[in-house]
């Protein structure tokens, strides 16, 4: 009976997945076999396939090849062969896929590396031709697999193409000293056959949403020199004419799947490339670090309507919850889908975090700085490869207020409890576990987002301490985490849940540089409590007065009167 349960049951689910057919475009939007809307919301798996030296803290020689060259010159091939297996296998597991899918996203950007799927140009025994490498092709199959199981869409994102598609090197692991793609038309060929035989190989796979096939182009073609990036290009003919055969080629084995197109310039400069030339072609385009209003948008808005052809935009993030709240609200009032970038890597401002480990400190501080003592290759090797267990989703840190921030709070000004807050008869809670919620709503801060594309001045990460919270509050560390830098007119919400009423004595412990700090409380909108001076000095218990709380949910705030202090703890005594 079990085995005809299951049968019936991947029967189902196998025919749910082919029911909603394959996605294509229908004038501006994307549909599914139904006609259905269909709004992509998704990440990118960046750091994967493809390394990006900041995501490791790799900030000099920070392309791909020349951290696996130094970790080789430190720990020797074999063991920088183990390295790199063990995060291929660790970094995205069908764990990751599940947790997206029960956080709410619908789809998955996998940028890849072409050299998992093919040889580079310059390593083919026999020149023209093209070697396939299954290793690649096995890995988006398991992916693939994962997304299905969960009716999620993949995207295949060509990330790193062979020689490299700018100048920006660490995109797509560049090597500078040779023959880009546009410098190279084996490369070109490559790139083509390789998109061909993905197409072949994918052609008959509906939960496949369609093919990105060049990320982030950024090179100048008509002023190498003083456009290096291709902002200002005019023509973009080759980029262009690369497109074009790519389409050609892909249409040749697969008529179905959506084909994505990205502008010069990291995907926005579509200056002569327009009109599309294929009837199911969506074009993507990047957003980092600019304000979140119609300006911000209104190119790609001109070109959906005057083409009436759908838009993604396939990549953005790094920023702070207040930013991504911004963001996705601006885009779905659109109906723009989008994938964030990215799911995880060392750092906060993502989803899962990856931990940085006393071992691997030791390789990067050298690498960034030769300067630096020089890591035995005993220690090399084990801090890599605890590096490379890190990737794995259940040694991830997760970010709730990440994901809040992402998929709730676009749509509601409604504040949650960041931790359960239960008072009975004492209670001490974290300065840092505020409420999640939108600024103005679950706490208020001055300095929030990263917006220095649109204005330079505006060049802050929202937390300073870039640590525990992606908010806006600036958090720092010691021997714990603590709110810091609190300026005057900001205040935290704390949701407290009161299971024994009573009269509790409330204690704040806080540090100040200076004698100037003031604080109020209020209680579900009410002053309570003493008004608090706070001093000069290191960390501090003050009593905040008493306060008499009723059973239930209460809402306390933490207003600076007067800022210039730091907070680490609440504590309730009955």
């Amino acid at each position: 009976m079990k085995t005809v349960f299951l049968f019936l049951t991947i029967l189902f689910s196998s025919s749910i997945g082919y029911a909603q057919g394959f996605l294509k475009t229908a004038g501006t939007k994307i549909v599914n076999a139904k006609g259905e809307n269909v709004l992509l919301r998704g990440i990118g798996l960046g750091g994967w396939m493809l390394q990006e030296g900041y995501m490791l803290r790799v900030y000099r020689e920070a392309q791909q090849h020349r951290i696996r060259a130094r970790a080789e010159e430190l720990i020797g091939p074999e063991k920088t062969q183990a390295f790199y297996d063990a995060w291929l296998k660790n970094h995205t597991t069908k764990a990751d896929i599940d947790a997206m899918k029960a956080w709410g996203f619908n789809s998955v950007r996998l940028p890849m590396h072409f050299n998992l799927y093919t040889l580079p140009v310059d390593k083919e025994p026999v020149t023209g031709q093209h070697t396939w490498l299954e290793k690649g092709f096995a890995i988006t199959d398991s992916l693939l697999a994962w997304c299905k199981a969960n009716q999620m869409y993949l995207i295949l994102d060509l990330h790193a193409a062979p020689g490299g598609q700018g100048n920006d090197l660490n995109i797509s692991d560049r090597d500078g000293a040779k023959p880009s793609l546009w410098e190279s038309e084996a490369h070109q060929q490559k790139t083509i056959a390789l998109w061909r035989k993905l197409a072949e190989r994918y052609k008959d796979e509906p939960w496949i949403a369609g093919y990105d096939v060049l990320n982030e182009p950024n090179w100048g073609f008509e002023d190498p020199q003083n456009d290096k990036n291709g902002l200002k290009e005019k023509g973009n003919v080759p980029l262009k004419r690369l497109m074009v055969d790519i389409t050609k080629a892909i249409r040749e084995v697969d008529q179905k799947h959506i084909i994505i197109i990205e502008g010069n310039g990291w995907g926005n400069n579509y200056n002569g490339m327009l009109p599309p030339w294929d009837k199911n072609m969506v074009l993507s385009f990047h957003k980092y670090w600019n304000y979140n209003n119609e300006e911000s948008i209104a190119h790609i808005l001109r070109f959906r309507e005057q083409y009436q052809v759908p838009v993604w935009l396939g990549e953005t993030g790094e920023n702070s919850n207040v930013w991504f709240t911004e963001a996705i609200r601006l885009l779905e009032t659109h109906n723009i889908g989008w994938a964030w970038w990215p799911l995880k890597k060392l750092g906060t401002n993502n989803p899962l975090e990856v931990i940085m480990n006393e071992g691997y400190k030791a390789v990067v501080d050298y690498w960034n700085d030769p300067k630096k003592p020089k890591p035995s290759a005993e220690q090399a090797y084990s801090g890599l490869m605890e590096l490379a267990n890190s990737t794995r989703f259940d040694k991830n840190i997760y970010h709730k207020d990440v994901i809040d921030a992402m998929i709730r709070q676009p749509f509601s000004r409604e504040t949650k409890p960041f931790n359960a807050n239960v008072v009975k008869g004492m209670a001490l809670i974290p300065a840092v576990e505020y409420d999640l919620g939108i600024n103005g709503e679950a706490y208020y801060d001055l300095d929030t987002a990263n917006y220095r594309v649109s204005d330079p001045k505006k060049n802050t990460a929202g937390n300073k301490g870039r640590g525990y919270r992606n908010d806006g509050v600036d958090i720092g560390l010691d021997d714990s985490y603590f709110v810091s830098d609190i300026e005057t007119g900001e205040w935290l919400q704390y949701t407290i849940d009161v299971a024994e009423k009573g009269t509790y004595k409330l204690q704040l412990h806080t540090s100040a540089d200076n004698a100037n700090g003031k604080i109020t409380l209020l209680l579900d909108g009410k002053k309570v409590g003493n008004e608090l001076a706070v001093p000069k000095g290191n960390w501090q218990a003050h009593d905040a007065g008493s306060i008499t709380l009723s059973k239930g949910k209460h809402k306390l705030r933490v207003l600076a009167e007067r800022g210039g202090f730091n907070l680490k703890e609440l504590q309730f005594s009955k």
